[in-house]
């Protein structure tokens, strides 16, 4: 291909983000779709031209196929460039996690393991069960529950926690879960009406606190986990659950999202520039209806 050509390729701003990718790791179109948050049709187009080009070359590994860079005189070019594309960055930090998730073998046989529990009847065996179990394995802590809702989590940590203090913006909910929590006799369950952002409890009290499905409300997400960040004694650890980021546009009416998930990347990039050490996360559930929904579970230790 003509040299003209190739140029007119580099143009693009999305083909040097693969170039740059590919430059660093060899890698398949689905870890490129992960990365890059795009489809796969797009991807695949892209890769087609650049291998026309000779820009890249691919090799076959089971039934997918592997592309790494070929023309190795581009690397200092590319990375000329990636200062002037702001995404990579992040594309970078994605890549991590992505080589992260090829080393962590044991993960994908988990992620299958739980998917089969409960599938099959086993007298005794339940996911109630192992809850019931592993909190009475927790150690007394005093918990916030960031977006408690109307707290049903928080009861259920109110059973073994010294203390819980449940935060919720929602004046209602904060009469219901209140009223629930003194019908049950959880005397040390406190609610307390407030913003994520702001969140009405003394900094450095809490041992662990969590933003359980509720991140994906708050308007300023990343100022949330900092605020978090804040209300946590030294050593103390912060738990996110949320959904990963997809384009089922209904839940903003549907379900009040401000925000249609994060990708894992954005959640490690929440925790760690509000301070959090040690941050690592996890896909821990797929639903199999549509709209296929995936959890994030991500923590950090402060």
């Amino acid at each position: 291909m003509s040299v003209l050509k190739s140029l007119r390729l580099l143009a693009d701003p999305n083909r040097l983000r693969l170039l740059l990718l590919l430059e660093r790791e060899e890698l398949s179109v689905a870890e490129l779709q992960e990365i890059l948050a795009t489809g796969q049709s797009r991807i695949s187009t892209h890769l087609a031209q650049l291998k026309q080009a000779g820009l890249v070359e691919d090799r076959k590994q089971g039934k997918n196929s592997l592309y790494v860079l070929k023309d190795r005189q581009l690397v200092d070019l590319l990375h000329s460039a990636a200062v002037e594309i702001p995404e990579a960055e992040e594309d970078a930090r994605a890549l991590q996690l992505v080589l992260e998730k090829r080393r962590d073998k044991v993960r994908g046989y988990f992620d299958e393991l739980a998917g089969k529990f409960g599938r099959s009847y086993v007298p005794g065996r339940s996911w109630k069960g192992l809850a019931e179990m592993l909190l009475q394995l927790m150690p007394p802590m005093t918990i916030g529950d960031l977006g408690a809702g109307e707290g049903t989590f928080s009861q259920l940590l109110a059973q073994r926690a010294a203390k819980v203090i449940a935060v919720d913006n929602s004046a209602k909910m904060v009469e219901f879960g209140s009223k629930l929590a003194r019908e049950n006799g959880l005397a040390n369950l406190e609610y307390r009406l407030g913003d994520l952002e702001d969140p009405p409890i003394e900094a450095g009290s809490l041992d662990l606190a969590f933003f359980s499905q509720s991140l994906h409300h708050a308007l300023h997400p990343q100022k949330a986990v900092a605020a978090a960040f804040r209300l946590l004694k030294p050593g103390g650890r912060m738990v996110i659950l949320d959904l990963k980021r997809h384009s089922f546009e209904q839940a903003r009416e549907l379900y009040a999202d401000t925000w249609l998930g994060f990708s894992e990347v954005e959640l490690r990039g929440f925790l760690t520039q509000a301070g959090f050490q040690g941050v690592q996360s996890w896909i821990v559930d797929r639903e199999k209806g549509s709209p296929g929904f995936e959890t994030i579970l991500a923590l950090g230790c402060r």
